[in-house]
């Protein structure tokens, strides 16, 4: 099993009719053949499952993409879990180039994103 670097971009949204290639996710992961994470190899590659979250005019957040027992989340301060964000339903979707995965981000507002790219490492 082989880790991934995953690019996400804002879909569309009545905030952003066209999507938004200017806000996003780039994420390194497990996934096994069939596109889905892998829990057991994140546990043996958890150091390099890292995230960048990037949207126009704000500096990135960098952080580290967490296996929490009941969901997926990317987490940016280790101190804590205000920061963190959940994915819905992670665990189950296939993550492969034009589908789509939902975060909750730090404002409480659950957004979708269109996968634009799965390139193994």
């Amino acid at each position: 099993m082989a880790l991934f670097h995953v690019r996400l971009e804002l879909a569309r949204s009545k905030e952003f009719p066209n999507g938004s290639a200017r806000h996003g996710y780039e994420f390194v992961a497990p996934l096994d053949a069939q596109g889905h994470l892998s829990s057991d190899e994140w546990k043996k590659t958890k150091a390099k499952c890292t995230v960048r979250r990037f949207t126009a005019g704000v500096p990135d957040e960098n952080g580290l993409l967490l296996d929490v027992g009941r969901g997926w989340h990317f987490d940016y301060d280790k101190s804590g879990t205000d920061d963190d964000e959940p994915l819905f339903k992670l665990d189950r979707h296939v993550i492969k180039h034009g589908e789509y995965l939902s975060i909750t981000e730090h404002d409480g507002v659950l957004r979708t994103f269109r996968i634009m790219s799965v390139a193994a490492l």
